[in-house]
């Protein structure tokens, strides 16, 4: 049976993404078959849709890390026909064939099945970003910053993983300090429960190995000079998690913040995460994120809107985050 995909290729080095018509044997291996309902944009899907980064390591390929749907045919232990399910990352839109399609065959090992109170259009409003978002929140629980610790400061606020970030980590208690560069967009951020809004200029340049300890913990989705000022205002025993490259992907910070005020920094992978780590992070993302927040943070696009929205997420252009009905 045939279906709708957008497929990459590769002429010299540039890269082309357009809608085709597949057929059910141009699917690749697995031994779960979805029909999918959405798919959604991240900064990962930017940079590969852009050649920006070699994200895509087949051609041709359907790209698109994460996906969400019904099973329709299964031959893998617990998965079954009927079950709604979402994948992200594992090698979905990089060596095997991921969201942005009406169908896919994949691993079973790949999937998680969808808590009963989420759709599977929220699952892709949570999408990669929302569950890296959670990671890093696991991990700040992990380190023992509680809310009554101190400041959490999210840096990209803006971006999927910030708003996300700041809807759990608020409702959670925490009082959380949200770094823009689109401070006309505020009131965005404090409804999704930012305290206080501040400029990323005031992150974003070289600054001093060591300063004046802000904030108990921080979610950082921006890399290189933010992440290396955030450090240095992290407090004592604070933890700082990173799971971005948005300014770049440097480090330019020294061990000061490390062995004198014990700070911890915490590398945040959502892409090989082990399957009982996604299943801790989507059972608590059912118990902590709040649906009308996840709402406001969302908007749904068509499958030829992708190709579109791709430069615009890297550009920092795309606020929240970004769904795409495959169906549509």
């Amino acid at each position: 049976m045939s279906f709708k995909a957008l497929l990459t290729t590769k002429q010299g080095e540039t890269l082309a993404t357009s809608l085709v018509t597949l057929e059910d044997d141009d699917l690749m291996a697995g031994d779960v078959t979805v029909a999918v309902d959405y798919s959604t944009v991240n900064y990962k899907d930017g940079m590969a849709l852009t050649g920006r980064s070699p994200i895509i390591q087949v051609f041709p390929l359907i790209p698109g890390v994460d996906l969400s749907g019904t099973v329709e045919a299964s031959s893998y232990p617990g998965i079954e026909v009927g079950d709604r399910v979402v994948a992200n990352s594992w090698g979905l839109g990089q060596t095997h064939h991921g969201g942005y399609t009406q169908k896919a065959r994949l691993s079973g090992d790949w999937l998680v099945k969808l808590p009963d109170v989420f759709s599977t259009k929220d699952a892709m409003a949570i999408g990669t970003a929302g569950y890296t978002a959670m990671l890093c929140v696991l991990a700040l629980e992990h380190g023992g910053v509680t809310p009554d610790r101190g400041d959490i400061v999210v840096t990209g606020a803006n971006g999927g993983v910030g708003s996300i970030a700041i809807a759990l980590l608020s409702d959670l208690g925490y009082r959380v300090v949200a770094s823009t560069g689109r401070l006309d967009q505020s009131d965005y951020l404090r409804e999704l429960g930012a305290a206080e809004v501040i400029d990323r200029a005031t992150l974003s340049g070289p600054g001093k190995p060591i300063a004046v300890e802000r904030w108990a913990g921080a979610v950082d989705s921006v890399g290189s000079h933010t992440l290396a000022n955030v450090l240095a205002q992290t407090q004592y025993r604070g933890v700082v998690t990173a799971c971005g490259l948005a300014q770049g992907l440097d480090l330019p910070a020294t061990v000061l913040p490390f062995i004198l005020r014990n700070v911890t920094l915490a590398g945040i992978d959502s892409v090989n995460a082990p399957q009982a780590v996604r299943l801790e992070a989507w059972s608590r993302l059912a118990r902590d994120l709040d649906l009308a927040k996840l709402a406001r943070t969302t908007k749904v696009v068509g499958l030829t809107d992708v190709p579109e929205i791709a430069p615009q997420i890297l550009a920092g252009q795309v606020q929240g985050r970004t769904v795409v009905d495959v169906n549509s």
